[in-house]
């Protein structure tokens, strides 16, 4: 340690322009989609905080701390030695080995870190330690102040059963159910008949979708207890259950409140959260299309009531049920920073995290009920390494060989934790980044959601940006007509992505057909001269067959500069671009409108990938002698797969139901994998006799990885 230290005055002025141009890179806000972090120098804030957390939200949090000149500490994993927020921060302490209960959730670990760097308050982020009332109470026994609520606000309201209680009495509305702690399967069973099937199963201690279930019959109800029990003991450390009757296709709608130490409090207007997957957020938008001014303000009000009643002070959120009679319900109260935060601060102006700082140091709030505006509209797309087409996502793992944000938009705020070159693991969650857009009204920030996804380019493991882009392209969502059983309801038969109508088709051939003959000119120069015995005269028109699908189609291609005149299914279409073949992005224009299109992958047989409307296509592009020739080559054999069970994500097998010479019925359980911090149930697809089984409690697995044969 230095002998001798800036003053803190001095020391933040410094901070601040060290890292401004870094933070510009590395979480953009660009056009109107500002917030203002406006520091008081009258004000004497923290020195140092530590941000006990990792992953994009630490880097948030280390964005604001060093706009206002404070010193930040990062924790990490062993395995996040080199993650973009230990590089970000002033200081960083490894607190243990990857899995999440030897180090994010390693109290004593993190505490040694506050002890060695002398930070002097801590900012839990979201998740992990961020609602534990222990962590808060040993902060507070050595004298560091937690940038949250006080202890008895993350009791009272980090349990659901305590919550719903204090909520009746503060006259908040409630969701009818059962009032205490379900003990045992056979009670949850009689608690759901007395309530009434559909009921919803949930953690007591839970959130962010983890211990949840929807059960509509005994059978779910005895599968859901022991599901969620176990997410519940694994993700937080309590496997109490509550049930509660299930509101049949609801919107969720939360509002944000902000309060003070003296007895202030505020609403900051609601955040609309119905896309959901497994009961986790997808698609978030600030304010909601379903609210007018008076549901606002009284179901803010209620929002404020709640708060005050267990002395809240800081930000957080309640999240209610809408029912389409306009009927809310109170669902919990998240006594953290939100994920879904900056579409709030998109439209509010305020920075949520400086105003927890100020909050933790004592200061009343800056602002009254009536200064909150709402100006404009913002969306947030979760970007997840998740198969979209499995179970709208399952967690993918992998190591981004190119990765590129789309902050050459307007409008557009990436807020993010790993860069080109970073590990998606399987210890944590699966989140690229939170894409936001802003504009002066909702079709605005549509419009500038749809390009930024177009524009994103990521490369190395799967994602779910086709997911994204259909459902903001969607007619019922782009209405309005939203609930939280949108995806299973709009895509009953699961995810497929972008389903090609006739004009669409002919622009993925046509341009596809022109990428290839791009590509084939360019192979025959080297340093823009033509090869000696290569193409002595270079062609203008070819005949082509493009195959895509199932479907083979005959093209005829013709080149004017940079144009392509394609003939394709009886029309012409006619392609333009750059055609910058080093570029991940391909801005091409088709027809005279503006396409963005991503070439995936191509190789010297014609195969090409190419991602166009959010989605990912494989075409094949041969000239017609090769198409004609083709039909002799022979064809691989696909692997029957029906008497194998195959892990469809990587994870961790938590339980083995079968052993060899067991019989199966169809639909029986064969094997639990958990993946990041969610256990799914794998089910025999026939009956059969199990031949052998490949895996054990305990194992990690990746995707495809065999666990059991049937005979």
């Amino acid at each position: 340690m230095a002998a001798h230290r800036l003053s803190p005055s001095l020391d933040r002025l410094l901070l601040a322009g060290k890292y401004a141009s870094f933070w510009t890179r590395c979480c953009a806000v660009h056009g109107y989609a500002q917030y203002s972090t406006a520091c008081s120098p009258n004000e004497k804030m923290f020195d140092k905080i530590l941000i006990a957390n990792r992953g994009e939200i630490a880097c948030r949090v280390m964005k604001t701390c060093h706009k206002m000149g404070i010193q930040t500490v990062a924790v990490h994993s062993d395995v996040d030695t080199s993650a973009v927020h230990v590089k970000m921060a002033n200081e960083a302490v490894c607190v243990g080995p990857a899995p999440t209960s030897k180090s994010y959730l390693n109290m004593d670990a993190i505490m040694d870190a506050v002890r060695v760097t002398g930070a002097q308050a801590v900012h839990p982020g979201y998740g992990f330690l961020s609602e534990n009332k222990e962590f808060a109470k040993r902060l507070a026994a050595e004298g560091v102040a937690f940038i949250g609520p006080d202890t008895y606000a993350l009791q009272a309201m980090g349990d659901k059963i305590e919550s719903k209680l204090i909520a009746k009495a503060a006259t908040v509305n409630t969701i009818p159910g059962y009032d205490g702690v379900v003990k045992t399967v056979e009670e949850a069973v009689k608690i759901s008949q007395d309530i009434g099937y559909p009921v919803m199963i949930k953690a007591s201690a839970g959130g962010g979708g983890k211990g949840m279930r929807i059960a509509w019959n005994d059978e779910e109800t005895r599968e859901g207890f022991r599901f969620s029990s176990q997410e519940a003991a694994s993700s937080f450390g309590d496997d109490r259950l509550l049930i509660e009757k299930f509101i049949h296709n609801p919107r969720h709608i939360e509002i944000q409140v902000l309060a003070d130490k003296h007895g202030n409090a505020l609403w900051l207007n609601e955040r609309e959260c119905s896309i959901q997957r497994r009961n986790q957020k997808v698609v978030e938008e600030a304010p909601s299309t379903f609210l007018d001014p008076e549901m606002r303000r009284v179901m803010g009000e209620q929002a404020v009531q709640l708060a005050k009643a267990v002395q809240y002070s800081s930000a957080g959120t309640v999240e209610f049920l809408v029912d389409s009679n306009k009927n809310f319900y109170f669902l919990e109260m998240n006594t953290r920073l939100q994920v879904e935060h900056p579409i709030t601060e998109c439209i509010t102006g305020l920075d949520l995290v400086e105003q927890m700082i100020r909050v933790a140091k004592g200061y009343r709030l800056q602002h009254k009920q009536e200064d909150i505006p709402i100006n404009g509209w913002a969306i947030e797309s979760r970007v997840y390494a998740e198969d979209p087409y499995k179970s709208f996502g399952l967690p993918s793992i992998g190591r981004l060989s190119q990765y590129q944000e789309p902050l050459n938009l307007s409008n557009v705020r990436v807020d993010s934790g790993i860069q080109e070159g970073s590990d998606i693991s399987i210890y944590y969650d699966p989140m690229i980044s939170k894409l936001v857009t802003y504009g002066a009204t909702r079709a605005e920030a549509l419009a500038s959601m749809e390009d930024a996804l177009d524009n994103y380019v990521i490369r190395g493991v799967t994602h779910n940006i086709s997911l994204l882009r259909e459902i903001i392209t969607h007619p019922r969502f782009i209405s309005g007509d939203i609930s939280t059983n949108f995806l299973p309801e709009v895509y009953p038969d699961g995810f497929k992505g972008h389903q090609l109508e006739a004009d669409s088709r002919r622009e993925l051939l046509a341009a596809a057909a022109a990428l290839y003959i791009t590509a084939q000119l360019r192979s025959q120069r080297v340093l823009g001269v033509l090869r000696v015995s290569s193409a002595p005269v270079e062609c203008s028109h070819w005949e082509l067959c493009v195959e895509l699908e199932e479907g083979r189609h005959s093209v005829h291609v013709t080149k004017s500069g940079n144009v392509y005149t394609v003939e394709v299914d009886g029309e012409t279409v006619e392609v333009n671009g750059q055609w910058n073949l080093a570029s991940p992005l391909l801005p091409l224009t088709i027809n005279g409108s503006h396409r963005m299109l991503q070439c995936l992958s191509r190789d010297a047989s014609g195969k090409i990938v190419l991602q166009y409307l959010g989605t990912s296509f494989k075409v094949r592009v041969l000239s017609r002698t090769a198409a004609q020739l083709i039909a002799y080559m022979p064809e691989k054999v696909p692997e029957d797969t029906s008497s194998l069970l195959r892990s469809p994500m990587p994870g961790a097998v938590v339980s083995v139901s079968v052993k060899p010479g067991d019989t199966v019925a169809e639909g029986q359980e064969i094997c639990v994998i958990e993946a990041m911090k969610m256990q799914n149930s794998l089910t025999a697809a026939r009956q059969a006799k199990v031949k052998s089984v490949h895996c054990k409690p305990g194992e990690t697995v990746g995707e495809g990885d065999l666990l059991v044969e049937l005979e």
